[in-house]
């Protein structure tokens, strides 16, 4: 598109002086089909296009309004230092302005447009770019975790936005999906692809209402970001920071929160990157302790997928796009409706059993296999704390560690752990199992459904265990609670000691032992998995 094209605003916003402070010349202009985003600096302006689509409508100055104030108001919950506020745009004699905070006497301070006035970041902090240079890495997911967790602990919720989380509204997504796509069964997707991802969600829906009634009732249906994946979360200040949320259509926004973290967890494992998927994931669930609602995820998972499958397709129809984009674009199809087929299609999921003293390893071994068998984690340390209603890096008192609440901590993990992996899900349990009886709780129950075990037993010296127990305790930053001095951790690991029961014969059949004696790091590497993968398998 030439300069003359556009509209005369954006011809006008593209000159250095039509701002009131200094600009970075030259002025860089974005678009997209709704925007246009012109790049001055310090600052960024998004005007809205005047269109229509039906599922957003801009079409008049006062829709435009509206739906700026709407998406400051929207994305300052996640990124206020991005987010700046709204401006007006006067227009006299065809000349355009910023609209004065105040009028002159006189001055007339009717809109002819408004912008939202954003601050500007380096484009290659954006996650996808970060992503494609290799630069994407686990730490920053963990981030993410924490702050999407803790963004949709937050979100609102009422009657209105839950009504978009019944099932009849659910399944109508799912539905208008199907009837976009069935054109184009044998250009991008196959006959069997589209009948299989179809009877699995119908047979979701017909099988699993009360998961959705339950999810209302619990308050988990709230007005979330609607957009989350790595094109709208970039680093601002060496933060991770997710913008660009859903204004303009409440049902892409008001949803399940599982359904918002779903769409971030799709488009890693759409990019190939499983692992990162992983512990984005494993994240976000210790921070919630929302695992009860992971048995929606294949469902979620697999409406995103389509959804973006079905979006690129509608290029293969337009007659303005180049034949070899429309060439790409069926690529891509083709590999979206691939992975909506893959979340509907059943599994066998597995259980990893974690043993040991406090100290020797577990919950490090754990993390490290964890996203080379796309597990999920449970720790008895998260599981006490959700169930106790402690914070998870709050110091908890003797009151959640009683013979009681240990039963109660050990009940829920075998409750989850069986649920999970009777749904597909690989699932590695993260605790001392010192105990027969608890061992059994999990092991019996997977026996009689047929579900996959094994124990990973982690060992190492008395001294070794000190020295890390006491390393931790320095450290802080974790949900595990810690011990004061040396004398209380040499008391607990010999107290641990004294009731650790011994494994039976039909445990040692199954049992992995592992001398955690290298350095810590040893463990948290990809040369430990593959040294170990050949007795998982």
């Amino acid at each position: 598109m030439t300069t003359n094209s556009l509209p005369p605003l954006i011809q006008q916003m593209l000159l250095p002086e039509f701002y009131p402070h200094p600009v970075t010349k030259p002025i860089e202009l974005l678009q997209t089909h709704i925007s246009f985003v012109l790049l001055a600096g310090e600052y960024a302006y998004k005007i809205k296009k005047p269109v229509n689509f039906g599922f957003l409508d801009f079409s008049t100055l006062a829709k435009r309004h509206h739906f700026c104030e709407e998406e400051v108001r929207l994305n300052r919950r996640l990124a206020p230092e991005l987010y700046l506020g709204v401006v007006a745009i006067a227009e006299n004699d065809r000349k355009y302005s910023f609209a004065p905070d105040h009028a002159e006497p006189g001055q007339s301070m009717a809109a002819a447009e408004y912008a939202i006035k954003m601050t500007q970041f380096d484009q290659s902090n954006l996650l996808i770019n970060l992503f494609e240079q290799g630069k994407l890495l686990p730490e920053h997911m963990v981030d993410i975790g924490k702050q999407l967790a803790e963004f949709h602990g937050i979100a609102a919720t009422n009657a209105h936005i839950a009504s978009f989380g019944t099932m009849a509204a659910i399944k109508a997504v799912a539905d208008d999906n199907y009837a976009a796509t069935d054109q184009y069964i044998g250009r991008a997707q196959t006959q069997a692809q589209f009948d299989q991802t179809r009877a699995f969600t119908d047979a979701f829906f017909a099988e699993h209402e009360q998961l959705f009634s339950d999810r209302i009732a619990q308050g988990k249906v709230k007005e979330c970001h609607g957009d989350v994946h790595l094109k709208n979360i970039c680093l601002y200040e060496d933060k991770i920071r997710i913008f660009d949320c859903i204004e303009f259509n409440e049902p892409f926004r008001n949803s399940d929160i599982l359904y918002d973290a779903a769409f971030l967890l799709m488009d890693l494992q759409y990019r190939g990157r499983r692992d990162l998927a992983n512990i984005f994931l494993n994240t976000y669930l210790e921070q919630t302790g929302d695992y009860d609602a992971l048995p929606l995820l294949p469902l979620y998972g697999s409406m995103r997928a389509y959804i973006r499958a079905k979006v690129t397709s509608f290029l293969l129809d337009d007659p303005n796009i180049p034949e070899p984009v429309k060439e790409s674009a069926a690529t891509e199809a083709a590999a979206y409706y691939k992975l909506a087929h893959d979340y509907a299609s059943s599994s066998q999921g597995k259980i990893l059993l974690m043993s040991g003293l406090s100290g020797s390893g577990k919950s490090t071994i754990a993390r490290t296999i964890a996203p080379q068998i796309e597990a999920i984690h449970l720790r008895s340390d998260v599981i006490r704390k959700h169930l106790a209603g402690v914070g998870l890096l709050e110091q908890a008192g003797d009151e959640i560690y009683t013979p009681e609440m240990t039963s109660k901590t050990y009940a829920k993990l075998a409750e989850l752990v069986v649920l999970l992996a009777s749904k597909g899900f690989n699932v590695i349990l993260d605790a001392k199992f010192d105990r027969q009886n608890l061992r059994n709780q999990v092991t019996q129950a997977a026996t009689a459904q047929n579900i996959p075990w094994q124990i990973i037993h982690c060992q190492a010296p008395i001294e070794q265990l000190q020295q890390r127990l006491g390393d931790r305790a320095a450290q802080g930053g974790d949900a595990g609670d810690s011990v004061a001095t040396v004398t209380q951790t040499e008391q607990l690991l010999a107290s641990q000691q004294a009731k650790f029961e011994t494994f039976s014969d039909a445990e040692k059949a199954k049992l992995i032992e592992i001398k955690t004696t290298e350095p810590i790091d040893y463990y948290q590497s990809e040369d430990f998995y593959r040294a170990i993968a050949t007795k998982l398998s």
